[in-house]
């Protein structure tokens, strides 16, 4: 895999107080299946559809026990440098790089708005393998935020995005591209949102059926938060898992209605 354009998604992991239930669940809900986990790195365990690594889960590290959440790490070819740009640009750096073995370097932040992230600078390891087609790999991420002004000139900022804005009077929807690719959306959380529920990142997996997928996660403990709704992009679905992290399904075979009209924001 070439390395991949700064500010490209490129990894995802979350932390569980109960690590072996977040596996039986993601397990029976996407599929996946876990390698060992490392001791070495804070039982670092690494989740995998049909062979190629997709996420990963960690327990929590002593002081930052709290709720569950997704983390979505951007690419960089230098964490370093990316550090020092998202403190020049308004955001708060959580952890500094940190060098993973010979995996990668890593760097966790905050935007202005509330919203956490992670940087990845590949090592041996350079982030998802499986592609976005494939059932249980990682396919599109959104961030929501009840800021969206300070979000959008960060991360165009930081990571040199290209904006399009979603032409709808309902929602406050904007697309990021990467030379052309759409790599990240961005939502305006309104007041559907308790005021209890941070900014944060919202990834997405993908699924061959959406609905089957919401009745497993239901089943086991999950909450189903919006959906299944048919969109031009595939038939989706918010939930939160039993430990309340949240995450979406996409079916994106199963699509319905026209692509939304954009206009650049940039």
């Amino acid at each position: 895999m070439a390395v991949q354009p700064e500010g490209t998604p490129c990894w995802a992991d979350a932390m569980f107080g109960d690590v072996e239930g977040a596996k039986s669940f993601y397990g029976d809900v996407l599929g996946w299946t876990f390698g060992e986990s490392s001791s070495e790195y804070g039982n670092y365990t690494q989740a995998y559809a049909d062979g190629k690594a997709v996420a990963a889960v960690v327990p929590p590290m002593p002081g930052q026990e709290g709720q569950s959440q997704w983390c979505l790490y951007f690419a960089s070819p230098d964490a370093a440098a990316t550090a020092a740009k998202i403190r020049d640009k308004g955001g708060e750096v959580l952890m500094e790089p940190m060098r993973v073995g010979d995996f990668g370097t890593m760097c966790l932040a905050r935007d202005p708005s509330g919203v956490v992230f992670g940087v990845w600078q590949g090592g041996t390891h350079e982030g998802f393998e499986a592609s976005p087609q494939q059932t249980g790999a990682y396919c599109w991420a959104e961030v929501f935020t009840r800021a969206p002004e300070k979000s959008d000139a960060f991360f165009t900022a930081v990571f040199g995005y290209t904006a399009k804005q979603l032409q709808d009077d309902a929602i406050d929807f904007r697309m990021f591209e990467l030379g052309g690719n759409t790599v990240l959306g961005r939502m305006r959380m309104t007041d559907d949102f308790p005021p209890e529920v941070p900014p944060y990142i919202n990834v997405y997996f993908t699924v061959g059926n959406c609905d089957d997928a919401v009745a497993r996660a239901t089943k086991l403990g999950g909450v189903l938060r919006f959906g299944p709704m048919d969109s031009p992009f595939g038939r989706f679905a918010a939930l939160s898992d039993p430990q309340g992290a949240n995450f979406s399904v996409i079916d994106i075979t199963t699509t319905a209605g026209e692509m939304p009209q954009t206009t650049d924001a940039s």
